[in-house]
């Protein structure tokens, strides 16, 4: 009996340990005041909630990202969101003063998810929208990739063994979903890739499915066409990624 409730107890830990090794988030929310002058701004990141270095780098660096997409005023010092959406409205500001009549609202939104976790890696996805005036806003995704082990933020040269290697292969997957034959230019069917050459985008991240390749707009195609994806399953890519990632 006693044996049984050892083995029992040691089983109980060793699932607490595992479980111990995801992070706890919540939803932080920030938004500006509403009034007939004001930018409309709304953010909502997740918060890495923990004591541990780990959870001091992720939060650091969507703060840092917030406000590289949000900061407009250089002569604000942003160095926190609040800070950042100041800035934004700041310059919506100025444009109104100096063009009162032809200013629109400006808008910014901005949400943050996890989208993969597990005891090594851990992805977190921004999805974000502006509109500044002119004939239409612009939205993008940024990936923001973290090795849980080191505590620190990932390149997306340091997902892959060899990353020169796992280009070859992303780009005969994405001449396969796109309709480019093997034996014409990249750029045959009306892709812009600088000098002719495949590339992979900045936006690379881990999903629950496998690896997302995200080309924002302009990057590689007009704004008409949008964003291009690539998504890339988890057996089809294993043999590319670092070791001991999954």
């Amino acid at each position: 009996m006693k044996y049984t409730f050892s083995i029992l107890l040691l089983t109980l830990i060793f699932i607490g340990c595992r479980e111990d090794k995801n992070l706890i988030f919540e939803t932080s929310v920030f938004d500006n005041e509403l009034c007939s002058n004001c930018a409309t701004v709304t953010i909502s990141v997740p918060k890495a909630m923990g004591n541990k270095k780990l959870d001091e780098v992720i939060n650091n660096t969507l703060r840092e990202e917030v406000i590289f997409i949000l900061k407009y005023d250089d002569e604000v010092n942003a160095n926190s969101i609040d800070s950042a959406i100041q800035s934004f409205q700041n310059e919506y500001t100025k444009l109104r003063e100096k063009f009162p009549e032809e200013s629109t609202l400006w808008e910014a939104s901005i949400n943050g998810a996890v989208t993969y976790e597990n005891d090594r890696i851990l992805t977190i996805r921004l999805d974000y929208y502006l509109f500044t005036g002119g004939a239409h806003g612009y939205g993008s995704t940024r990936f923001l990739n973290f090795d849980k082990t080191k505590a620190a933020e990932l390149g997306n040269e340091e997902l892959f063994k060899d990353i020169v290697d796992f280009q070859g292969f992303a780009e005969a997957k994405f001449r396969e979903q796109e309709n480019i034959p093997t034996s014409q230019a990249i750029n045959s069917t009306g892709f812009m890739f600088e000098d002719d050459v495949f590339y992979l985008p900045e936006n690379i991240g881990f999903t629950n499915e496998g690896l997302q390749l995200f080309y924002e707009q302009y990057e590689v195609a007009s704004y008409a066409d949008g964003p291009i994806i690539l998504n890339l399953p988890f057996e089809e890519i294993q043999q590319y990624l670092i070791p001991q990632t999954f």
